[in-house]
């Protein structure tokens, strides 16, 4: 559990903003007032939730494809993958500023390539986001051989997309790759013949929610 969560409860990549946060809070309200200090204390109190990193149980099942983050489905569909050029069901989802935005893999395997696309920052929850915004891609063959597709990308306020895997790095099911900054939706691209166990509108939580089966 320490190796795919090596920091719980609130991820590294809030800890500045947290901090800060804190710190002007509690500065307005020692020198100056606890009424003038409230506005500030709600704002530290939404930058707490918003970098929240909650461990997950982790689904048995070596052929489930797990929730990559939490959010809603906002794509079922079946599309041409334009990372592998293949055709490929495409299943999405979208986080609002109040889901956990902490990105977990999928699928156990190796990551074979990445990609990084400078874009827009136009509504995520638009399907034109998926090629439009900025985003990163991670191509993963899993343990079984499988290509899978997985695709952060960011948000209408979204600033930053923060990845921190490689390739040839190997991940598990539920591992943390990634983190997206203020609201986002991430993509997964899998084969023709997988099961898909979610429909648009479902909600869904990271690693916990079996989006699909791999058939092989």
């Amino acid at each position: 559990m320490s190796s795919q969560y090596p920091h719980p409860i609130i991820a590294r990549e809030g800890w500045p903003f947290v901090a800060g946060s804190i710190i002007i809070a509690l500065l307005v309200n020692i020198f100056v007032s606890l009424s003038w200090a409230i506005p500030f204390w709600v704002i530290a109190v939404f930058v707490l939730q918003f970098f929240r990193d909650p461990a997950r149980a982790i689904p048995s099942g070596d052929n489930n494809v797990l929730s990559p983050a939490d959010g809603r489905i906002v794509a079922v569909e079946k599309v041409t993958d334009p990372y592998l050029k293949r055709e490929a069901i495409k299943v999405s989802v979208f986080m609002n500023v109040f889901n956990v935005h902490s990105n977990r893999s999928p699928v156990d395997g190796e990551v074979q390539d990445k990609w990084y696309f400078p874009g827009k920052f136009i509504n995520a929850d638009l399907p034109k986001a998926s090629l439009e915004n900025e985003r990163n891609a991670l191509w993963i063959k899993t343990d079984k051989g499988a290509d899978v597709t997985c695709v952060q990308v960011a948000g209408l306020i979204a600033k930053r997309i923060l990845c921190h895997v490689k390739p040839k790095d190997h991940l598990t099911r539920g591992q943390r790759f990634g983190f997206i900054r203020f609201g986002s939706r991430v993509d997964v691209y899998l084969p023709l013949n997988t099961k898909v166990n979610v429909n648009i509108g479902d909600k869904v939580q990271a690693t916990s929610t079996i989006l699909a089966e791999l058939r092989t």
